[in-house]
């Protein structure tokens, strides 16, 4: 069963004299630890695809389910709620916090849960371990890396305990060894935990990786297709 279901979904921004067809008419279905790509040039609905997947944006018409919840039937509040059980996001700026140590970043989102310390504690060691940054656990995230803070930024969105990913241009800020080593964990995360990703990106390297590329065109699905892993 999908776990991310778009029907006839339309999004039209008219914020200014001409409105902005930036979706038009897409349907897609996303399966638990598919890891899955958005491609297409700018200005094609990438990352308004994904805004309206994980919640940040509401379609202009359309239906957006995700795990069987109707996103348009929820409140704001409940929204918010949502996206804090079910949703990781992983942010081309990273958006960590940066007076805040690798480790405190990461327990944030289970703090915002209310999960009990121990259980953070041991979730944080955990994941930190599983982008190899165990030892950068107490460094403040300013003192890291560009790559090390996109692996932390992967950790957090892993935190929650989500039942998806979504990375919006994830390596574009990465130099080439760094953005190798994201995919590497990223890929072994999808393979190990089962974790479903969706990606948007520009970047050859990530589209390689893929086992589904879905391809916008102003804003239209002009191509989805699957890679069977060798």
């Amino acid at each position: 069963m999908a776990i991310i279901e778009l029907r006839q979904v339309e999004k039209i921004y008219d914020s200014g004299a001409v409105p902005v067809h930036a979706l038009r008419g897409v349907s897609l279905d996303v399966e638990p630890g598919e890891f899955t790509v958005v491609v297409g040039p700018s200005g094609s609905g990438k990352t308004t695809l994904l805004n309206l997947i994980g919640g940040l944006d509401r379609p202009t018409s359309g239906t957006v389910r995700l795990d069987g919840t109707d996103l348009a039937a929820l409140s704001r509040s409940a929204l918010v709620e949502f996206r804090l059980h079910h949703i990781g996001f992983v942010f081309q700026a990273y958006n960590l916090i940066p007076v805040l140590t690798a480790e405190e970043n990461v327990e944030f989102v289970m703090l915002l849960q209310g999960r009990p310390k121990e259980t953070r504690r041991k979730t944080v060691h955990e994941l930190l371990k599983a982008v190899g940054l165990e030892e950068k656990m107490s460094n403040r995230v300013s003192e890291l890396s560009g790559g090390q803070q996109q692996r932390v930024a992967v950790a957090r969105a892993l935190a929650s305990g989500p039942s998806y990913v979504l990375a919006d241009e994830p390596t574009a800020n990465l130099d080439t060894e760094a953005a190798g080593t994201l995919l590497n964990i990223m890929e072994s995360l999808n393979n190990e935990r089962k974790t479903t990703f969706v990606f948007s990106t520009h970047d050859s390297r990530v589209v390689e990786r893929a086992r589904r590329v879905v391809r916008l065109v102003d804003g239209r699905v002009s191509e989805d297709t699957t890679h069977r892993p060798a």
